[in-house]
């Protein structure tokens, strides 16, 4: 009947599987086409025209749907309901059109469905429409932005910022929140402050905690308690009083369930329960809805079908009752400002199959489906009804007031099924109180007061990170895993107990942009470009236009740059982040001289390695160097840079951070021996994990491992600058492990320098014979070539005449051949390298022989 193409082969299995025998199911794989990396991708001269290459893993794909269309000549398009997925469907009529497998006859349709269930797909292939092209357009402007930005904008970085790997529109302005929380909380200090708490008994014998409010008739604010002795005179105004009730307010309140997940909050609260990253909770979910267990799973819409919302009400009925049933049904408004971007919620497809009667083996999908299943049944019932109690205790003088609080659940309503994640836990307030009533005495068991530091703000997690992202709108669904995945990949952001850390890369990227391209990292500047994007998916503005506008001031911004030197670009850097890198020292002096030689000041540098280090200026007189972000806790020993781990038979072991990368040193740099001991940190090994003894592990490389049991000589372990090797003489066999080096034995470095080949070359080939001597000198032997055996003299070899055998030939034969090559190469014989004998004058090649100096095949 047809030809359905969808991305996946997944999917399509699923899908064939509802229509049956009559379809010619294919997947394609993603997107058959991008544009090459290379200039002129994006013509910005001729109206923006854009060349696309068929990738080479999608030629076979193409070709199987291009095969199938010759027996079947109806093409339907069953990508994905989104911008990427309709991307998809123009690409192949395109690609599919270039190579003449569609004809002018060839009926094409689209079609789309939320979910791959049989009654979806088969209602939506009974409402075939176009290629919507208005998101291709809005997909074409931003595959042609990107481009424009990461293609003209990496290399500028390539050029003025050695190390750095790449930019782009929306990647670099998602670094910058990153880098800047981790300026803020460099910057940031600790205030300190106080509360004071009193545990007490009500007359009928229940006790509780309130808080200090107000003292001396005054109200407290945060930092009115600041010291230990203000505590302390809290605490005495505390017990020298004698308290009782003053007021008991109890008021009746509500809790709403959350919407249904949508793409950004499925994300977030996937990181918040189970810690799983955005683009593997994407691919999880993606799993999960080829599979045809619930919708389309990158949307930005929070609204559900009728069908799907009283499918939900039934199952609410059925397992908890009537009572958890509202009147009428939740109705969410969808977020999204295109309508045409935006879908369905992320639901399941089926509201009566619970997560225990999901069949999945896969953990991560049951978790994940558990997570949309009671979310989705959470956001059509009943609110959860509270009494929220507020207790006043003060003294009669007035001078001295606390209060208590908390709640009670009246009626859990969906809180029975499902509750938000830690942003929505109720902390302090969600503990119930006893029994009281105005006037009530209350009894003094304890007073304490509790020292408290303000924190910095908290770094971000990927699920905080896109919540801020959609904040801002920057970027949408389809793009954030892919972000934050990026800048991870680049190494300019690390995570670390699922927070994400600027690294030194990343900083010195995101100053650079800010000072040179400021305009494109504006957060409101991204914002409203993703706006005028979704006016084009709209059909409200033409792309074109979009780029237009874009490139004319971002070129110029490129041009700006051209005749700016790297040492410039690193002076901006360093007085931008000046009041970071050099903050100010306790004894007041210059917190730019160098502490070991006190005559040098200290800049910024960057090492090849595409980190950053702090430096002084009298290199190499003085070696002195630091982190970015400073000395680590502990350093006070130090007499020179770097972190002391230790000493070692009298010497200090240091980390240190140089300019290709951290490295372990022994002893310090002096004028009689400029360069101690070292040994840089092998791939793997972070910065944290050394310590003296693995510090003194890599200072005592190479490592012997005893002598080679057919010839004696010796056996080391090591570390090169192509990784892990065993050595014996000259020949060189790597390591698949780094820690391996440290533990291998003579049977296993024997085995593996067997069986690997030497590093630099084969190993050197055994002669057939040996000849003996030159009258000019150097050894004359037979060897085995791969055109036949032939005679070796130094640097030339004379292929032996067919007629000759290896093992008859003669000395005399031998010296005869080689001369004879020596003189028809045009060369000159080898240097004599001992004095030169007579030669007889039979020894001159005979005309008969001649034949035998041909040159080897």
């Amino acid at each position: 009947m047809a030809v359905v193409v969808v991305e996946s082969p997944a999917k399509a299995k699923t899908i064939n599987k509802y229509l049956g025998p009559g379809y010619t199911v294919l997947a394609s794989y993603g997107h058959v086409r991008d544009l090459p990396p290379k200039d002129g991708s994006v013509d910005t001269e001729h109206d923006f025209e854009m060349s696309w290459e068929v990738a080479s893993d999608s030629r076979k794909h193409l070709k199987a749907i291009s095969d199938a269309l010759k027996l079947d000549n109806e093409l339907i398009l069953a990508t994905d309901p989104d911008r990427e997925g309709e991307a998809i469907s123009w690409h192949l009529t395109e690609a599919l059109a270039k190579s003449r497998a569609l004809k002018k006859d060839t009926p094409v349709r689209r079609v789309v469905f939320n979910a791959i269930t049989k009654s979806a797909v088969t209602e939506a292939m009974k409402n075939p429409r176009d290629v919507d092209m208005p998101l291709v357009h809005a997909y074409l402007a931003r595959r042609a932005l990107d481009y424009l930005v990461g293609f003209n904008l990496s290399p500028v970085l390539w050029r003025k910022l050695p190390g750095s790997k790449s930019a782009g529109r929306v990647q670099s302005v998602c670094l910058r929140l990153i880098v800047e929380r981790e300026m803020e909380i460099e910057a940031f200090r600790a205030q300190e402050y106080w509360t004071v708490s009193a545990a007490l008994g009500t007359p009928r014998g229940q006790d509780f905690t309130a808080k200090l409010v107000s003292l001396a008739g005054k109200k407290l604010d945060k930092f009115d308690i600041a010291t230990s002795e203000a505590a302390e005179l809290a605490v005495q105004a505390v017990r020298s009083r004698d308290l009782a009730v003053t007021s008991v307010e109890a008021k009746p309140a509500s809790r709403n369930p959350s919407a249904p997940f949508m793409t950004s909050t499925l994300q977030q609260e996937a990181s918040r329960k189970f810690g799983m990253g955005a683009k593997h909770c994407m691919s999880t979910a993606q799993r999960l809805y080829e599979a045809g267990h619930i919708t389309y799973m990158r949307t930005d819409g929070i609204d559900m079908a009728p069908e799907a919302v009283m499918a939900a009400r039934d199952v609410i009925k059925d397992r908890y009752g009537a009572e958890y049933v509202p009147k009428s049904p939740r109705m969410y408004k969808n977020k999204a400002k295109n309508a045409q971007e935006a879908h369905e919620c992320i639901r399941p497809t089926d509201m009566a199959v619970s997560p225990d009667k999901l069949k999945i083996s896969d953990t991560d999908q049951r978790k994940l489906y558990d997570l949309i299943w009671k979310r989705t049944i959470a956001g059509q019932m009943e609110a959860a009804r509270l009494e929220r109690t507020t207790v006043e205790i003060g003294s009669k003088d007035g001078q001295v007031g606390l209060r208590a609080t908390g709640q009670v659940v009246l009626f859990d309503g969906f809180l029975k099924v499902y509750e938000e994640g830690r942003d929505d836990v109720i902390d302090d307030d969600d503990k119930r109180l006893p029994q009281m009533a105005a006037g009530d005495a209350m009894v003094k068991h304890n007073v304490t007061p509790e020292q408290h530091f303000t924190q910095p703000p908290p770094r971000y997690t990927e699920a905080t990170l896109v919540k801020r992202m959609e904040e801002l709108g920057i970027g949408r669904p389809s793009t954030y895993a892919s972000i934050v995945t990026t800048i991870q990949d680049r190494g300019y952001v690390t995570k670390d107990k699922n927070r994400l850390i600027a690294q030194d890369k990343g900083r010195l990227v995101t100053i650079f942009l800010v000072n040179y391209f400021g305009r494109y990292l504006e957060y409101d500047f991204t914002a409203e470009l993703e706006g005028q994007l979704d006016d084009v998916s709209s059909g409200d503005r033409d792309y074109k236009d979009v780029l237009a506008r874009f490139w004319r001031d971002f070129s110029a911004a490129i041009a700006e740059t051209s005749e700016l030197r790297i040492t410039e670009v690193l002076e901006k850097i360093d007085e931008v982040l000046a009041p970071h890198l050099y903050p100010p020292r306790e004894d007041g002096t210059d917190p730019r001289a160098c502490p070991k030689c006190g005559a040098g000041r200290l800049n910024l540098k960057t090492a090849r390695s595409g980190g950053a280090f702090i430096g002084c200026n009298n290199y190499p007189d003085c070696r002195y160097t630091r982190p970015l972000a400073g000395e680590d806790e502990g350093n006070a020993e130090l007499s020179g840079d770097g972190k002391l781990l230790g000493h070692d038979n009298g010497d200090p072991i240091s980390l240190r951070t140089g300019r290709f990368g951290p490295y372990v040193q022994r002893g310090e740099a002096t004028k009689e021996d400029p360069k101690p001991p070292r040994a840089s940190l092998p791939k793997g090994w972070e910065v944290d994990s050394i310590d003296l003894d693995r510090a003194l592990m890599l200072l005592s490389l190479p490592r012997p491992i005893g002598p080679h049991p057919e010839d004696g000589e010796l056996i080391e372990a090591g570390i090169g600058r192509y990784g892990p090797f065993v050595k014996h003489g000259k020949k060189y066999a790597n390591l698949p492990e780094v820690d391996e080096v440290f533990t291998i034995g003579m049977n296993r470095a024997v085995e593996v320098l067997a069986s690997k080949p030497i590093r630099g070359g084969a190993a050197a080939a055994e002669p057939l014979k040996e000849l003996g001597a030159h009258p000019d000198g150097g050894d004359l032997a037979v060897m085995k070539g791969r055109y036949g055996p032939y005679v070796k003299w130094d640097k030339v070899n004379a292929t032996l005449p067919k007629d000759m055998a290896p093992e008859d030939i003669t000395l005399e034969q031998a010296i005869e051949l080689v001369n004879a090559k020596a003189a028809t190469k045009g060369k000159k014989k080898p240097a004599a390298k001992k004095p030169a004998a007579k030669k007889p004058a039979a020894k001159k090649p005979a005309a008969k022989k001649k034949p035998a100096a041909k040159p080897a095949k």
